[in-house]
């Protein structure tokens, strides 16, 4: 049963709570939610649930009706977030807004071979390295694995590329031996429901990922997943690699329905593993990429660089270009699902490499090195917003510098829903520059002789007074104003221009038709510094700065006068709101999320502190939070 604490419960209370539990051979779990805090009591009840809500600071008594007990979604409403940290500072998470990709060989047959995967599936976007050491067969000839001689070459490819390592585990005995090279855990199909193992690897307390039996029932399949909970771990992912049907044109028949259903019935996150469950190379990208469409927070492929000659799974084993063309389907596919694809950062740069969308002259690039110490910073240009977050994540770059509004054209809306999409990204710093337009043109153009104009749509917004006299210009959007002067230099032809910075005549050889052609030369935008969550050390430039702002996403509760009673917390704290923006929730119609900017000047003593009662205060009105960053805002 799940107990649910009173918020104002006293440890004396919690303490006499538990023993009286303990007394009655349960055995408990406490559990920190976003919303409540609760105790999991494992055992058999022979009490009324009435003589637990008596007691002090219980609010309520949730007896849980699935045999399953902590691995159920009765149990724990949020969804379980697996982290696995990696040799370079990085922690992958498995599950949430993310996707996954665990690959490599199906067993570990020498060194160059599993270099070679390991370097391929890591450029292609994998974040975690599988491959067998101990390799469990039908028939006693076939080959079995290369032992700890295997375990040791396969922790040694996935330090080098910065890979977390999976294998399975195929008897207890192991364990000792395996601590030293596993990250994660496999327990393989025909393991699930070997209780002993499943009991003793749970101990080790390492994350596991259990296969389901292919002859298991989603019920059977839970069960199996509470024996690794009730032993010890936390951290179980759940793998569906297809069930035994009639049909025998697959190996085995891949029940992606048990996606959607598993959702429903539990937390643990859900991977797929179309390489075992179809046995057909040309099979495994289609279901792959139907497998995150269909919500899996990840999938665990096999690839080889010589699958014609594998001593093992050669026939399901992708080649290394199409693995990377099923990763390239996977990134598009993404964002349809309101998620990122998760990478490994690359080694630690000598310069602070901070990612802006656009190319060189780009206003963000500006920012950058207006934020930074110009001699300290190499600035990477990127291709969009999404990809400026997406490079922070991967450790492409230390920071990303991304607008969010404007004076004269308001808000960016791409990045407030990029915050939701990924979520390890954190705001350090912010900087507001002061934006002139101009118009730009080949070397002895006029503006008379225009008829085609490119820019940002943000930069067609701010000058729209100036547009508004030459309405026969058609408009073209570009990635960025500096993307814009750059076509405009390439296409060579005098009848076309860009609206850009003045910097960009300078660097695409262009000429200056007309400057300050914005709305109002109090036209400024407001730029955020991101960096990973789980990085780094401060900006060089926040360091001896007392933050002043602090942003905030949250969901608010679907009752009446629930963000008025949001916004009085603010209130009651004296907090100065900056802005506020909301925006749809995804799959949710006429439901939103709200993003908030809190100025922090008038707070006398420590901000963190402040801040975490603020939460505290705002976790219990509202339905989810987050807290963007807590940063000095700058000029």
């Amino acid at each position: 049963m799940v107990i649910v604490l009173k918020k104002d419960i006293s440890e004396s209370e919690k303490k006499d709570l538990k023993d009286f539990l303990t007394q009655k051979n349960f055995k408990l779990n406490e559990v920190l939610g976003e919303e409540d805090t609760i105790l999991a009591a494992v055992g058999k009840m022979q009490m009324d649930p009435a003589e637990l809500e008596i007691k002090p600071g219980v609010r309520r008594v949730i007896p849980i009706s699935k045999p399953y007990k902590q691995a159920s979604r009765e149990f724990k409403k949020e969804d379980t977030i697996v982290e696995i940290a990696n040799n370079r500072g990085q922690v992958i998470r498995v599950g949430g807004k993310r996707v996954v990709a665990i690959a490599g060989p199906c067993a570990v047959e020498s060194r160059e071979q599993i270099m070679e995967a390991a370097k391929a599936v890591a450029q292609s976007g994998a974040s975690l390295l599988r491959g067998r050491a101990y390799k469990p067969r039908l028939s006693p000839y076939a080959y079995q694995g290369m032992g700890e001689e295997g375990l040791k070459l396969l922790k040694e490819a996935g330090d080098k590329f910065g890979l977390p390592v999976v294998t399975e585990i195929v008897s207890s005995e192991l364990i000792p031996l395996m601590n030293d090279y596993a990250d994660v855990f496999q327990i393989g199909s025909r393991n699930m429901q070997d209780f002993d193992l499943l009991k003793k690897v749970g101990a080790a307390g390492k994350p596991v990922i259990l296969k389901r039996g292919y002859t298991a029932t989603l019920e059977e399949f839970l069960m199996s997943a509470e024996y690794l909970l009730a032993s010890g771990t936390e951290n179980v992912i759940l793998c569906e690699r297809g069930i035994r049907t009639f049909e025998h044109s697959t190996r085995n028949t891949l029940d992606l329905s048990a996606i959607p259903v598993l959702r429903k019935l539990t937390h643990l996150p859900i991977i797929v593993d179309p390489s075992h469950a179809l046995g057909q190379r040309d099979l495994v990208q289609p279901m792959g990429l139907a497998a995150i469409a269909s919500g899996a927070d990840g999938i665990m492929v096999d690839v080889h660089p010589n699958p014609d000659k594998a001593l093992a799974g050669g026939a399901a084993s992708l080649l290394p270009a199409q693995f990377d063309k099923l990763m390239h389907d996977i990134e598009a596919l993404a964002p349809v699902m309101g998620k990122a694809v998760a990478h490994i950062r690359e080694e630690k740069h000598e310069r602070v490499v901070c990612a802006y969308s656009g190319n060189r002259g780009a206003y963000a690039e500006q920012a950058i090195s207006r934020y930074f110490d110009e001699k300290d910073v190499t600035a990477l240009s990127t291709e969009s917003f999404a990809e400026v977050f997406q490079s922070v994540m991967d450790g492409k770059a230390d920071y990303g510098m991304i607008p969010i509004e404007n004076s004269l054209a308001g808000s960016v809306y791409q990045n407030y829903d990029n915050f939701m999409r990924f979520e390890d990204v954190t705001i350090v710093g912010s900087v507001t520059l002061n934006i002139r337009h101009a118009l730009l043109g080949l070397k002895g153009a006029t503006i008379d002789g225009i008829k085609s104009v490119y820019s940002h749509p943000q930069g067609f917004g701010q000058c729209r007074k100036f547009l508004d006299e030459h309405k026969e210009w058609i408009h073209v959007d570009s990635l960025s104003t500096a993307t814009a002067a750059q076509t405009v230099a390439a296409k060579k032809d005098p009848s076309v221009a860009a609206i850009a910075s003045t910097v960009n005549a300078s660097i695409y050889g262009l000429e200056i038709l007309q400057e300050d052609i914005e709305n109002d030369p109090s036209n400024f935008t407001r730029f955020v510094v991101i960096q990973s969550s789980h990085g780094a050390e401060k900006s060089r430039a926040e360091k001896n700065l007392r933050p002043n702002m602090a942003s905030f996403i949250f969901k608010t509760k679907n009752v009446p006068g629930a963000l008025f009673q949001t916004l009085g917390i603010f209130n009651r704290h004296k907090i100065n709101l900056t802005r506020l923006e909301s925006r749809p929730l995804e799959g949710q119609p006429w439901k939103y999320w709200f993003y908030a900017d809190a100025e922090l000047s008038s707070v006398e003593g420590d901000i963190y502190s402040f801040v975490k009662i603020l939460e505290k205060d705002l976790s219990d009105e509202v339905e989810d939070l987050r807290t963007l960053g807590i940063y000095a805002g700058g000029n």
